[in-house]
């Protein structure tokens, strides 16, 4: 199976394309507006509106005619759910908490369909809705499959008025049955555990504790016989060996008395200083398999502002948080579903550590942004790799977006060529969608920018002239209008009279460019200088490959 990436909302998704029982691992983190106000959130809200789309960086569920159509599905739906949203109903009232929570609960039930009996899902949220959430996974994954509520502290304190300062995020670990693929991880020891129980050290610095040779009781074969003057018989002991250390220094064959020459001769073997002690065991603090980790992780920081894999998506998780759960409840080849994917942390963690993937968003900007993402992380034949299912392939399909959500239709058409959108959110945008940056010149000193116009409807001389004005004001290096719409020939002699961008490297580039929907899906692209760096979106780090630790863990970049 080729790894997928889908645009559209993850519910008609999975109905329509996910198989049953065909996902190892789920992770999803769906939005949610956590920093409203208690008050504004739980208000009633009366009357219909327009169905609710979640929005890159903007959470807008809402109490509507699709919310309470979700809610009236759960409830006719029958069984656990239905009275685990019937109480939270009488609970909450008609709101966008309900709201939230039957838009869950109808997709919640579609991750256990398509969960593998051995697989888990892994749902991210923050305190302001998951104890709703834990009550709605309860229902559909059954309480004796919840096994964690883990605690990520995301941030440092920070003051409150009259509370205390929100610093973690809660992450619900279930599985959808008793036998579930579960690898072991372990973190280092910390140094107050270290000092205090490996407390001596050899010539070489390193860390180690005496542990004791000997078992409790007599023994009347080799391990009761006395070695170097030391009879374990005296104290009611016996000397006992550890087999796996014995079988890794490569020491076998002969008595125990031979054994305990062989680990002194290894340097194994701790004689006290006083005479008469008993000589003991040198356990090496560089040898330790490591703690189990907890289900509390203070370990992995948030994304800093300056941190190389930081790309500007707001609600961007580390990689490390991802890659700790996708090592812990997956293995190589295993296929890892994120439903809400937005920026791609979880498709390029999992293409990182040879899982197979699927991710859904319902944005254009999303999905542009994770396909940037994984060509600046693996090159450019990641692209061989996957594919993309619900973007537009023609003219037919581009016309039906653009009616259908224009907003969607732009981010999607920015992403043809490139450009970043100017803005996050729905408003004034000055004349310019989009913009990209390059550098051209020899020393790579001066960032030039190309600013993108994006059309959906009828275009005229106008748009042409208007661009004009806004590269003048910008001082732009060039105006491109995308357009779905064939431009007129009026508007081509307008364009032209714009003449070129010259380049440091003597090559001559129309200043306004006008190019159709028709002609990018066709492969046609902007008309760029050589440039030495495309500098429109952040990228990310390069991916590497991933030596081993001393314990067996994955060493974290």
């Amino acid at each position: 199976m080729d790894n997928l990436l889908y645009y559209g909302d993850n519910l008609t998704v999975l109905r329509q394309h996910i198989k049953d029982e065909s996902v190892d691992l789920i992770y999803l983190d769906p939005p949610f507006k956590s920093d409203q106000d208690y008050n504004v959130l739980f208000a009633e809200q009366n009357g219909t509106r327009s169905a609710a789309q979640i929005q890159a960086f903007k959470d807008t569920w809402r109490w509507d005619q699709a919310a309470a159509a979700a809610y009236q599905e759960v409830v006719e739906s029958g069984g656990r759910v239905s009275l685990a949203m019937q109480g939270m109903r009488q609970l909450l009232g008609c709101n966008d908490m309900l709201a939230y929570l039957a838009m869950m609960a109808i997709r919640m039930v579609e991750l256990h369909r398509v969960l593998k009996p051995t697989g888990s899902i892994y749902l991210h949220c923050d305190p302001t809705a998951g104890h709703y959430l834990k009550l709605l996974m309860d229902a559909v994954f059954g309480v004796r499959n919840f096994h964690n509520q883990i605690v990520w502290k995301r941030t440092s304190a920070h003051s409150k008025v009259k509370r205390y300062g929100p610093v973690h995020d809660m992450i619900f670990f279930f599985s959808k049955g008793e036998q579930y693929t579960w690898n072991q991880v372990r973190v280092p020891h910390s140094p107050e555990y270290l000092e205090k129980y490996f407390s001596h050290q050899d010539p070489q610095g390193r860390r180690f504790q005496a542990v004791d040779l000997t078992g409790a009781g007599v023994r009347r074969g080799q391990s009761g016989q006395p070695w170097r003057g030391i009879d374990p018989t005296a104290a009611g002991r016996h000397w006992a060996l550890p087999g796996k250390l014995l079988e890794k220094l490569g020491i076998s064959g002969g008595t125990i008395q031979e054994k305990l020459d062989a680990l002194d001769a290894a340097g194994m073997i701790h004689w006290p200083d006083k005479p008469g002690g008993t000589p003991r065991l040198k356990w090496y603090a560089d040898t330790l398999e490591g703690a189990p980790l907890g289900d509390v992780w203070t370990d992995i920081p948030p994304i800093s502002a300056h941190a190389a894999e930081r790309l500007g998506y707001p609600t961007q998780k580390p990689e490390r948080l991802l890659e700790r759960i996708i090592q812990a409840s997956s293995n190589p080849g295993d296929v890892v579903l994120d439903p809400f994917c937005g920026c791609g942390t979880t498709i390029a963690v999992a293409q990182r550590l040879g899982r197979r993937w699927i991710g859904i968003d319902i944005t254009h900007l999303a999905i542009s942004l994770i396909r940037h993402r994984l060509r600046t992380a693996f090159g450019d034949e990641i692209e061989k790799t996957y594919s993309v299912i619900g973007e537009p392939v023609d003219l037919a399909s581009a016309r039906a977006l653009a009616e259908q959500d224009p907003f969607q239709f732009q981010w999607w058409a920015l992403g043809l060529v490139g450009a970043r959108p100017v803005e996050q959110k729905r408003g004034a945008d000055k004349g310019i969608d989009g913009r990209l940056f390059f550098h051209d010149d020899a020393d790579a000193q001066q960032t030039r920018q190309v600013v993108v116009s994006v059309k959906s409807g009828s275009v005229s001389v106008s748009h042409v002239r208007d661009l004009l004005g806004v590269v003048q004001r910008e001082n732009a290096a060039l105006g491109v209008l995308i357009c779905l719409e064939e431009p007129t020939r009026a508007m081509r002699a307008e364009a032209a009279q714009a003449g070129y961008y010259q380049s440091p490297w003597g090559t001559r580039h129309p200043k306004l460019q006008l190019v159709t929907i028709e002609q990018l899906l066709a492969g046609q692209r902007i008309d760029l200088p050589p440039t030495r760096d495309l500098r429109t979106f952040k990228k990310a780090p390069q991916a590497r490959r991933q030596p081993r630790g001393p314990m067996g863990t994955t060493l974290l970049f």
